[in-house]
């Protein structure tokens, strides 16, 4: 008796529920995504083999590129407006609200204080144009105004979050040692003893047996 076989039959795949997951994928990154702003310096950071991350938020970064400037930066808009008003009033600067809604979106500075209003009235292009000519924060024994920013972004993001800040030093490779050190110096004086080194990641040495 001859053997019956059975009717194969392709099987069928219907990916019309996949390629609607591809695009609401596609569509919420393109809506979650925040874009990195541009820096008003950028430097060429050394590298080093160490993996500790620094945090997504609540950071505080001084950049020290290679001419001994040194920048200011904070990561939240409503702290960096706070940090604006204390350390104006304290210098005898007022900022109005186009200023200080131009400062919560920049992403650092390196100016005093008497030269920041007339550089958030700048529009971006302008500020691109003059930033190789910004001095950097005054930081001597007299003036030291970088130690009054850090200050008091700390206690405004305190005062906003409940949470201290982390403090992040971003040098250039060939930034100048005495800067560097002298930056730590300043944060020391205050009691501020952690704080981070930003690097590039770099490979770690394969050691063969």
């Amino acid at each position: 008796m001859p053997k019956v076989k059975p009717h194969r039959t392709s099987p069928s795949l219907d990916m019309t529920p996949m390629v609607d997951l591809a695009f609401l994928l596609v569509t919420f990154f393109m809506l979650t995504t925040k874009f990195a702003p541009e820096e008003t310096v950028v430097v060429d950071t050394p590298s080093s083999t160490s993996e500790i991350k620094l945090p997504e938020s609540n950071v505080i970064t001084l950049t020290i590129d290679k001419n001994k400037r040194v920048f200011f930066g904070l990561d939240d808009d409503k702290a960096k407006v706070a940090t604006l008003q204390k350390v104006g009033a304290k210098y005898g600067v007022t900022f109005n609200a186009s200023q200080a809604k131009a400062f919560g979106n920049l992403t650092n500075f390196g100016v005093p204080i008497g030269q920041l209003g007339s550089l958030l009235s700048m529009d971006a292009d302008q500020r691109k144009a003059v930033a190789k000519t910004e001095a950097g924060i005054p930081m001597d024994s007299l003036n030291n105004q970088l130690i009054d920013w850090v200050m008091e972004a700390r206690k405004a993001n305190l005062a906003l979050y409940k949470k201290q800040t982390f403090i992040a030093i971003k040098g250039d490779g060939d930034a100048d040692v005495q800067t560097v050190q002298q930056v730590i110096k300043v944060l020391q004086e205050k009691d501020i003893n952690r704080f981070n080194l930003i690097t590039d990641l770099e490979n770690k040495p394969v050691v063969t047996k």
